[in-house]
């Protein structure tokens, strides 16, 4: 990797044109109405800033808090441009401060609006910038001293900061053109030169200032290539402080900041001393005081909100009481410095002052509920305020945590079994140079393809995968993550395709996981659709590497594809459980209720039938019975008629006595020859009297009541003698 980045070098170079005298119509209030005001005193007028003025201010302001965060290893070139070049500092070290660049631009002073504008150009800057994007530096001298061998690793690059009111588009490519034509000449310069070095990377970020109430001419673009050396960007934005907040939000983005506000910091206030009111201060520092958020997820309760129309996010975090005493300090993971974004505000120069005094200031994460969390430190050092990052979670000084305790909190199905064998097959080992064949890939990095290979698809947790449980996808496993395939080796991960194919049609159970899930799980169809989509994942991750991977990819698309009328049997047997399921939850109380009635009624019949044989033992007429041997005949008895929908288990009792009963004895021709469980009874003497027979079994109408007890009387002579 090569050291220095376009973050390195920073030249500005400012419009000094006459047309950059003109005002940028945001007025400013000069004065102050008070009580004390005398009468007759005419108030001042407000005044408004040029856009030379707005220009220099927000530049500097973007040096100040470059200044503050990096003060030793970001370099900036400040450069003024009007009828020729001004350069106001140079890389040297010494000249890295606002004090020298405030002092160079009193001296430059304000724009001449006299002066004749077609004398003056942003061009002649633009040439400066290059050639002193070409100049060495102290921190790349010393670099490329101590690496005399490896020199070119030390890379040049670099950006360039333009401030200007330009006349159009075309104007803006015009100004694009000329900077790639310098970046051309001066590389071939720095080529033959031992105090040049050419560029390697440039960005030109080009600011169109224009007054406020007039329309831009300009359009906003983000950032293009225009050539592998040069990369532009253009930002249009109204003079005042819109630019302001522009350029405060570039600076984040071009030395990787972050902001953080502190809230509820209390302050006396200067008109009531005995009282305190809250405030809150803003402060960019870098973005590695926010990794922890990053890296735990919680940044959102951090208190992370959006300012400036959603062009900049901060994190906030909650003042607590300040410490007295440094040397009881937390322990500490990071200090970075910090520059507050309105310096001049009075929160920020009290927090500022209470910082540099030597006290200490605790922060903490603001939360609804649970207890509060203290996650960094505001603190001074040498003059410097930092902000320290105290590790709120276990300290690596500790005992390792247990697997159920890491990243995944409670998960402890994780594949430990499964690692500790990765981990074997990615072992390195030492290898001679000698045994090295210069024309393959290093050892190394062979080692690192291969381990990108086995990483591309692999699971962590069981409970996510399903191919990885069986056993019978353990060969295709370990084949596919090869470089290279044999013919061997694809005829063996066709045949585990089709012993998977043979397991489906056997509608083999699959190691599913239902951790987690309420219910029986996914049905078995569904199981294989999960375990045939993975499978499929896994496959295409390597199927680019070689045309024998991607046989082994159509292999499973093939066989994925069934046949249509294997696509109608799975939908019938589909439709058939979810029938069932659907009957079985919404007819659950019928068939309790009905269970319950049909037991009542099996009880009653059982317990008139105990009662008639006991009838008919207890009798003294009554002959012995007779041996009733089993039919044998199947065909004569029907199977009793198949209940719809779920079937109890009373209801199956019930059948299966009855169908044994009917086979041992003949049938009651009565309940043969019934109607709707009913047969009439003494049809021989309605046939003698000429009448028809009645078919609800009530005597028929002629039937005097004195005869009836001769009825009852030959009935009972039937049930003595039936012959």
């Amino acid at each position: 990797m090569k050291m220095f980045s376009v973050a390195h070098k920073t030249v500005f170079v400012v419009d000094h044109c006459p047309y950059m005298a003109e005002s940028s119509r945001q007025q400013v209030e000069c004065d102050v109405l008070t009580k004390s005001r005398a009468q007759g005193v005419i108030p001042l007028a407000p005044v408004s800033k040029s856009l030379w003025t707005c220009a220099v201010e927000c530049s500097m302001e973007y040096c100040r808090i470059l200044y503050d965060v990096y003060p030793k290893d970001k370099l900036v070139n400040y450069l003024v441009s009007d009828s020729e070049f001004h350069i106001l500092n140079s890389w040297r070290r010494e000249d890295q401060s606002t004090h020298e660049l405030m002092s160079a631009l009193a001296a430059v002073g304000p724009p001449n609006p006299r002066e004749d504008p077609e004398c003056c150009s942003i061009l002649h800057g633009l040439v400066a910038a290059v050639e002193s994007l070409c100049k060495i530096t102290e921190l790349q001298h010393e670099k490329r001293t101590a690496l005399m061998d490896t020199a070119e690793r030390v890379a040049n690059r670099g950006r360039i900061i333009c401030l200007t009111n330009a006349k159009s588009d075309t104007h803006v490519r015009m100004l694009e053109d000329c900077i790639q034509e310098t970046i051309l000449d001066q590389n071939k310069l720095a080529a033959g030169s031992d105090r040049l070095m050419g560029i390697q990377q440039c960005e030109l970020v080009l600011v169109h200032i224009y007054p406020q109430g007039e329309d831009t001419l300009v359009s906003d673009r983000p950032k293009k290539e225009i050539s592998p050396l040069l990369t532009s960007e253009v930002h249009s934005v109204r003079a005042g402080r819109h630019l302001a907040s522009k350029l405060n939000i570039l600076v984040q983005q071009h030395f990787d900041l972050a902001s953080t506000t502190i809230t509820n910091i209390p302050m006396k206030e200067e008109q009531h001393a005995n009282t305190s009111a809250n405030y809150d201060v803003e402060l960019l520092h870098h973005r590695d005081a926010h990794l922890e958020f990053f890296k735990s997820g919680d940044l959102h309760m951090a208190g992370t909100s959006t300012r400036e129309n959603g062009f900049k996010e901060t994190v906030t975090l909650k003042w607590c009481t300040p410490r007295t005493n440094n040397i009881e300090l937390h322990y500490c993971t990071g200090a970075y410095r910090i520059s507050p974004t309105d310096v001049n505000s009075r929160p920020s120069s009290c927090l500022t002052n209470f910082l540099l005094n030597g006290r200490s200031v605790l922060l903490e994460q603001p939360r609804k509920s649970g207890s509060k969390v203290i996650s960094h430190m505001l603190s001074s050092h040498g003059g410097e305020i930092f902000l320290h990052v105290l590790n709120s979670n276990r300290s690596t000084l500790e005992d390792p945590p247990s697997i159920s305790e890491g990243c995944g909190g409670r998960v402890t199905d994780y594949r430990i079994t499964d690692f500790g064998e990765f981990m074997r097959e990615n072992r390195l080992t030492p290898v001679a140079e000698s045994s090295h064949d210069p024309l393959r890939k290093l050892p190394v990095e062979r080692a690192k393809a291969q381990l990108e290979r086995y990483t591309r698809y692999w699971p962590m947790i069981i409970s996510q995968t399903t191919i990885f449980n069986m056993q019978a996808v353990v060969p295709l496993a370990n084949l596919i993550v090869k470089e290279t395939l044999t013919e061997e080796d694809v005829l063996t991960c066709q045949k585990t395709v089709y012993n998977l194919v043979d397991m489906e049609r056997k509608n083999d159970p699959l190691p599913i996981s239902t951790v987690g899930s309420r219910g029986k799980g996914p049905k078995r169809d569904e199981q294989y659709r999960i375990m045939w989509n993975e499978l499929e994942t896994l496959v295409k991750t390597h199927a680019g590497a070689t045309d024998r991977h991607q046989r082994v990819l159509d292999c499973i698309v093939a066989c994925r594809s069934k046949p249509p009328e294997e696509e109608e049997r799975k939908k019938r047997g589909r439709k058939r459980e979810d029938r069932e399921d659907r009957a079985e939850k919404n007819g659950s109380k019928e068939t309790e209720d009905k269970s319950w009635q049909d037991s009542e009624r099996l009880k009653g019949l059982l317990e008139k039938g105990e009662q008639d044989a006991e009838v008919i033992k207890d009798s003294p007429d009554s002959p012995e019975p007779l041996n009733k041997k089993p039919r044998l005949m199947v065909d004569e008895v029907q199977p009793p008629e198949r209940a719809k929908g779920p079937v109890s288990l009373l209801s199956l009792w019930t059948n299966r006595i009855t169908a044994a009963n009917s086979r041992k004895h003949q049938e009651f021709v009565g309940r043969v020859s019934s109607v709707n469980n009913k047969f009439e009874l003494y049809q021989h003497l309605k046939e003698e009297n000429g009448m028809d027979a009645h078919e609800n079994g009530k005597p028929p109408d002629d039937v005097s009541s004195d005869r009836l007890p001769s009825l009852s009387w030959r009935l009972d002579r039937f049930q003595r003698d039936p012959s």
